[in-house]
């Protein structure tokens, strides 16, 4: 079935599942900036828009556009800046 999660005073909302991939959220993010942390190594796909990441142990920050792919470690932190709506696909390991 169908996960409903919603974090950051509703600005961040995702629909979690499973499937052959895996656990799998499909989500949106308004504009903003937020922190999330990991529990297991976590591919996150921009699939609309664009985020700006702070990755853990780096000090530049990166920008992701449609179809990028970044991959976060377990059990670490890491900074999103979303300048507008942005949507995206996350896939746990």
């Amino acid at each position: 079935m169908f996960n409903v999660n919603e974090y950051f005073e509703g600005n961040v909302k995702s629909l979690g599942f499973e499937n052959k991939e895996g656990t799998v959220t499909i989500g949106v993010m308004a504009k903003g900036e937020y922190e999330f942390g990991t529990t297991t190594v976590e591919y996150m796909t921009v699939t609309s828009g664009e985020m700006k990441v702070l990755l853990p142990g780096e000090t530049e920050w990166k920008i992701f556009s449609e179809y990028e792919t970044f991959i976060v470690a377990k059990d670490t932190k890491f900074k999103v800046v979303v300048d507008d709506q942005t949507s995206y696909k996350c896939v746990y390991k």
